[in-house]
């Protein structure tokens, strides 16, 4: 079942790249008591990912905050030293966490997954973003396959 607008996280643990090493990351913790712009890619250094969706968070940021969030994070199925190398690679610093989702836990439990096996990915999380204010889904938006418009940091903050 997907998640939508109103339903809470379900329990998860991510994991996040820090300098003492990877650490986990509980959902419930993780989003209790703030305001998160949480946008998920199919994987890092992926073209559309790299090339508009990163930078669209990127850009945006002090607009967000403007808005109340935060904290803005992505995830993506990808391992957590991946993530981090994205991060440090598109200058991502303390702008946007990255959450990785190595075994695809938090895309299956929000039923948001897509098979990626036709080009050699496996199990991904598909494009979107959400709003999650204390650990509640507040704004979603979900992309069509191949799609990049509803889950952008413009239409987002436009939706706030």
């Amino acid at each position: 079942m997907t998640i939508k607008v109103g339903d809470k996280l379900p329990p998860a643990v991510f994991s996040k790249v820090t300098e003492h090493g990877p650490e986990a990351v509980d959902t419930a913790s993780y989003f209790a008591g703030r305001k998160v712009a949480l946008f998920s890619v199919p994987g890092a250094f992926t073209p559309t990912c790299s090339a508009k969706h990163l930078p669209g968070f990127l850009d945006k940021a002090d607009a967000f905050k403007a808005k109340g969030v935060d904290e803005i994070a992505c995830t993506a199925v990808n391992d957590a030293f991946v993530l981090g190398a994205w991060s440090k690679g598109a200058g991502a610093g303390g702008a946007v966490t990255m959450l990785a989702d190595g075994n695809a836990d938090f895309a299956k439990a929000v039923g948001l997954v897509f098979d990626g096996s036709k080009f050699g990915m496996g199990t991904r999380g598909q494009r979107y973003s959400m709003l999650v204010e204390d650990g509640v889904v507040t704004q979603l938006n979900i992309e069509g396959p191949g799609e990049f418009r509803v889950s952008s940091a413009e239409y987002m903050l436009d939706s706030m």
